[in-house]
């Protein structure tokens, strides 16, 4: 039985314009508030709350920020009572999908020109990321991506990275070019003395195989770094 000295209304039982459903049919995606989006995507809220408003709880942990929500794990968003995995597998999904739509601009086609070139078409890959990841871009002669690929996974402070795996993959993929790529959790984007050295010895050894690495970039969510432009890969 529900507690009656709790306010609580169903989403059937709401007014025809709080209902997120027929609210997006009838004014558009652009009407709805970000509560009432992921209220859709859950369905359904607890017996005392309605899923927007369990929405609104969500959101105000994370202060209405979508990218501090983004970074929310499954276990994290099953911390909240009526949110099981099922309901925080499709907030997850629903976040990724939006976050490779945003970051869908360019094509493969595309020549790349500089170190902002490549940032903008991996940056996507390491979005809201709590751990790093090291990817390589492997370009053929014209500068063109032909594959980009995850080398490792690691934990908050550092991921191991194995030289050998990097330029098998760009020989199999007969690339031109090898553009490294790993993000830092933590915003700051000084490379360390490991990201230095580890820099220094494949573009030593790409140069004895005539595998030529371009650059390395170091990613975080607002920025990169790149070593070319610094010149550090002299």
């Amino acid at each position: 039985m529900i507690n009656p000295g709790i306010s609580y209304l169903s989403l059937k039982n709401l007014p025809a314009d709080d209902r997120p459903r027929e609210k997006l049919i009838d004014h558009g995606r652009a009407s709805l508030s970000n509560a009432e989006i992921i209220g859709i995507l859950i369905g359904s809220g607890t017996t005392e709350k309605s899923a927007v408003q369990l929405s609104r709880d969500i959101l105000t942990t994370v202060d209405n920020n979508l990218d501090r929500l983004a970074r929310l794990t499954i276990h994290d968003l099953m911390k909240f009572k009526g949110i099981g995995r099922a309901k925080a597998v499709s907030i997850a999904a629903a976040l990724e999908l939006g976050r490779r739509k945003s970051n869908s601009t360019g094509k493969k086609s595309e020549s790349m020109t500089c170190s902002r070139d490549i940032y903008n078409r991996i940056r996507d890959r390491f979005e809201d990321l709590g751990h790093e990841e090291f990817y390589i871009v492997l370009l053929n002669r014209s500068n063109k991506i032909q594959a980009i690929e995850r080398i490792s996974v690691g934990g908050i402070s550092g991921t191991a990275v194995d030289g050998k795996v990097i330029f098998k993959k760009a020989l199999e993929q007969s690339a031109s070019g090898i553009v490294l790529c790993h993000n830092h959790p933590s915003g700051n984007l000084s490379p360390s003395r490991a990201d230095i050295d580890l820099t220094k010895k494949m573009v030593a050894f790409g140069r004895m195989i005539d595998m030529p690495v371009i650059d390395h970039l170091i990613i975080t969510d607002k920025d990169y770094f790149s070593f070319e432009d610094e010149s550090i890969l002299k």
